[in-house]
């Protein structure tokens, strides 16, 4: 089994823990709701889930958030030992409490708020660095 069918066969398994249906155009409408850079066409979702592809590494990441899954074992079937729970803590320990009241409103929202919210964020930060 090659690389890509073994990443298809831990994707198909995070999505049944998940209760998705074990279909491309699942994954491309809960991808693509989560996934602020270009959208990905059905046609990629198949070649992930039918293992004759795997994504990038920006794009594995938004897969294993919205699957709840460790990006590490999504990728290579290997899980790694508390590793992405202590970067968060350290991520969070360094917010202000609106700082965290603003993450957590943001978080609430749907996901298709979301990438709204933040293609605004990613403008003004642009903007930002050219002024």
């Amino acid at each position: 089994m090659n690389e890509a069918q073994m990443f298809s066969l831990r994707l198909q398994e995070a999505m049944q823990n998940h209760g998705y249906e074990l279909r491309p155009i699942v994954i491309e409408r809960e991808f693509n709701q989560r996934y602020w850079g270009k959208s990905i066409s059905f046609q990629a979702a198949r070649r992930w889930l039918h293992g004759e592809a795997v994504p990038t590494q920006d794009r594995l990441q938004v897969l294993a958030e919205w699957l709840n899954v460790d990006p590490h074992w999504l990728r290579f079937g290997e899980k790694l030992s508390g590793s992405v729970q202590q970067q968060r803590k350290r991520w969070d320990a360094n917010m202000t409490p609106q700082e965290r009241q603003v993450v957590e409103t943001f978080m609430s929202l749907p996901a298709e708020k979301r990438k709204m919210v933040g293609e605004i964020v990613f403008a003004f930060a642009q903007a930002q660095t050219k002024s």
